[in-house]
C-alpha cells in the first residue's frame, strides 16, 4: 500500500491513539495533535507528535507542507448532566472541543487536503444525537452540530475531499472509564445494547481506517453508527 499522510487530533489515547496505531502499522505518515504530549517512552514510533489545543482562542497551528490524505478529529467529551444542572460553561466546553476545534481544523488544513486531490475527512459523533437518551443534552447538541457540518462540508468539497461521521455507543476508552469503572456499571451498559456489550477502540478504528483509504473511496457525507444495535434494534 502507497505510504500516505494523515492528521490525527486528539491522538493520544482511546480511540485516536488506535486509528494512528493502525495507519502506522499501514506504513503511512502520521501527525498526532494533542493538548498533552505523552512521554517519549510511551508514544508510538514513527509518529510525530505537536502539542495543540483546538479549544485555544489564539491558536496557532503547526505548518504542515506536504499534501495530506486524510484529517480525523477525534477530541471529545462526555458531559452527563441533567439540563437544569447545566450550566452556559458546560455547553460551551462541549461547543469547543466538539464543534469549533473540528471546525478550525478542517478550515487550516483544507488546503494540504485538496492538495493530495483525493481526501479524507473523518470526525466523531455520538448514538446520542439520533436516539434520544437522558443526560445528554449538552454533548448530543455540540455532536448534532458536527453531523449537519459534515455533510454540507461532504457536499461542497466533494469530488476531491470526503467528510464522513462515525457515531459510537459507549466504547472502553479513558474517556469513558468514569462509566464503566464498577462492575455494576459495565454490566449494566453491556445489557443495554443488543450485541451484550461495549464496543473497543479497536473496532471503531477498523472502520475508521476503511473510510480513509481507498476502501471508502465512495463513501461519503455519511453517519455510520457502530454502537452494538442500541440505534436501531431492540
Amino acid at each position: 500500500m502507497e505510504s500516505k499522510n494523515y492528521l490525527v487530533a486528539g491522538g493520544t489515547s482511546g480511540i485516536g491513539k488506535e486509528i494512528v496505531r493502525q495507519l502506522l502499522l499501514s506504513n503511512h505518515r502520521v501527525y498526532v495533535f494533542s493538548r498533552n504530549i505523552p512521554e517519549p517512552e510511551l508514544q508510538l514510533e514513527g509518529a510525530l507528535y505537536f502539542q495543540v489545543d483546538c479549544t485555544d482562542s489564539k491558536i496557532v497551528f503547526p505548518n504542515i507542507t506536504d499534501a495530506l490524505h486524510g484529517l480525523v478529529y477525534c477530541p471529545g467529551t462526555i458531559n452527563l448532566k441533567p439540563f437544569k444542572s447545566l450550566k452556559d460553561d458546560d455547553f460551551y466546553m462541549d461547543w469547543n472541543v466538539n464543534f469549533w476545534g473540528a471546525v478550525k481544523m478542517l478550515r487550516n488544513y483544507l488546503p494540504a487536503l485538496q492538495l493530495s486531490g483525493n481526501a479524507s475527512v473523518l470526525f466523531f459523533s455520538t448514538v446520542a444525537v439520533q436516539t434520544g437518551m437522558v443526560f445528554h443534552s449538552s454533548i448530543a447538541a455540540a455532536k448534532g452540530a458536527i453531523e449537519g457540518f459534515a455533510r454540507a462540508m461532504a457536499a461542497e468539497l466533494a469530488p476531491v475531499v470526503r467528510v464522513n461521521v462515525i457515531a459510537p455507543s459507549l466504547t472502553d476508552t479513558p474517556l469513558a472509564s468514569r462509566l464503566i469503572n464498577h462492575e455494576t456499571k459495565l454490566q449494566s451498559a453491556k445489557e443495554r445494547h443488543p450485541l451484550k456489550r461495549i464496543g473497543s477502540a479497536s473496532e471503531v478504528a477498523s472502520l475508521a481506517l476503511l473510510l480513509l483509504d481507498e476502501r471508502g473511496s465512495w463513501i461519503t457525507g455519511q453517519i455510520l453508527k457502530v454502537d452494538g444495535g442500541i440505534s436501531a434494534i431492540k
